[in-house]
């Protein structure tokens, strides 16, 4: 399956960050929520996702619910494969972007498959 993964596409100094992974069929928009300096270290609060078609019809999860917080387990996994996404490493191609991406990519596709009734 084909994707696209787009990385912190944000307003200045704001403690909102999005990142979309567009695939042939749907694509997924997650909101990391931060805490902090936005310059100086900050600290991830929460992140949601949610489901869209790719002309931006949301769909409902299959509890009739719309967005996914990720918690727990979950929430510190990601916390590690956002940070090797943000890491010195990864800005200068000192390891493999693509397999850092896949992990990324998979993850949160784990937990759509897991949430949503993708027909």
């Amino acid at each position: 399956m084909n994707y696209k993964l787009e990385l912190n596409t944000q307003e200045p100094n704001s403690k909102i960050v999005f990142h979309n992974i567009i695939f042939d069929t749907f694509k997924i928009n997650i909101v990391e929520r931060y805490i902090g300096a936005m310059n100086f270290r900050p600290k991830l609060s929460n992140v949601l996702f949610k489901v869209r078609t790719l002309d931006n019809q949301l769909i409902n999860r299959k509890d009739g619910n719309i967005r996914v917080k990720i918690k727990d387990d979950n929430f510190e996994t990601y916390q590690k494969l956002t940070q090797a996404l943000s890491s010195y490493e990864y800005k200068n191609k000192l390891i493999n972007r693509q397999d850092a991406d896949q992990n990324y990519v998979h993850f949160i596709l784990s937990l759509v498959i897991t949430n949503y009734n993708l027909n």
